[in-house]
């Protein structure tokens, strides 16, 4: 897959409408309905946990309104009849529970590629995918279909950096991964820990004291910074760093040594900024 590929691919504008493309006008056909026996997961879908609590309230939805929305699938590969999820694995699993044995869908004909594109989309546009779910699937776009983090970053509307980052959330620990995945750590609070030695002490930590992803930046940097032994550090600081960074809309870092001597940094984008700090430090 070149990594000059830009905008939806194929199997996206098939799925959402797009018909600028003469072969993309042939390749959604109509809804059909199908066997629930007749569909099967799809080998591409990122998403490996599904929220219980919101399953079984789509469950009684559909118990009372039926699925309006078709399941997106593509024909089973040598198997006549039988079909691929592409998009909709939820609403499917909430059919079964919900006792249904017929489910509308509509027939995709799609790539491999094509087809995890979409899962991956569908699932990022309904915030559904946890981070390293997320990643995982980056991760299957450029192994195994050779998309370039430039490519990744324009398919899924997302910033360059926001991909390279999620990327590396891979690198963690395995401990550390599965914090992500359960959501009791964000990949805000993550990302910091990245290339630490200890990172899985200080995850545990994270969570034990619940701190915002502000604290673990700065609770990362001071340990690199050897200002930091073991797992103590002044609160009082980090809280009166917190109140200036409200007052000024800047990030400021104190650095404040053992004989209570030390510095105030005040970080700046631009000229704007600048003057702003200027205007503050020399009022009368």
């Amino acid at each position: 897959m070149s990594g000059k590929k830009k905008g939806l691919g194929r199997g996206l504008s098939a799925l959402f409408g797009d018909q600028s493309q003469t072969e993309n006008k042939t390749a959604k056909t109509s809804v059909n309905t199908v066997s629930i026996s007749d569909l099967s997961k799809n080998p591409f879908q990122p998403r490996e946990i599904f929220n219980e609590e919101k399953l079984i309230e789509l469950t009684n939805s559909i118990k009372k309104n039926g699925v309006i929305q078709p399941i997106a699938v593509r024909p089973k590969k040598n198997e006549t009849g039988k079909y691929e999820i592409v998009a909709g694995e939820r609403r499917w699993l909430a059919a079964q529970k919900a006792g249904l044995h017929v489910i509308p869908v509509t027939v995709l004909d799609l790539s491999d590629v094509e087809s995890l594109e979409v899962a991956i989309v569908e699932n990022i546009q309904r915030d559904d995918l946890n981070p390293i779910e997320e990643a995982r699937g980056y991760k299957r776009l450029f192994e195994e279909f050779k998309y370039d983090h430039e490519s990744i970053s324009k398919l899924m509307s997302k910033s360059r950096s926001h991909v390279s980052n999620t990327l590396r959330l891979l690198t963690l620990p395995s401990d550390v991964i599965a914090m992500l995945e359960e959501g009791t750590l964000s990949s805000g609070q993550a990302r910091p820990l990245i290339g630490l030695s200890n990172s899985s002490s200080i995850a545990e930590e994270i969570v034990a004291k619940n701190y915002s992803a502000r604290k673990v930046e700065y609770l990362v940097r001071s340990k690199k910074n050897n200002k930091l032994k073991d797992k103590t550090y002044d609160i009082n600081i980090l809280k009166t760093q917190e109140r200036i960074e409200k007052v000024l809309g800047l990030k400021v870092y104190i650095s404040n040594k053992k004989n209570n001597s030390g510095k105030v940094t005040i970080e700046y984008k631009d000229l704007e900024q600048f003057e702003l700090i200027s205007d503050l430090l020399t009022k009368n």
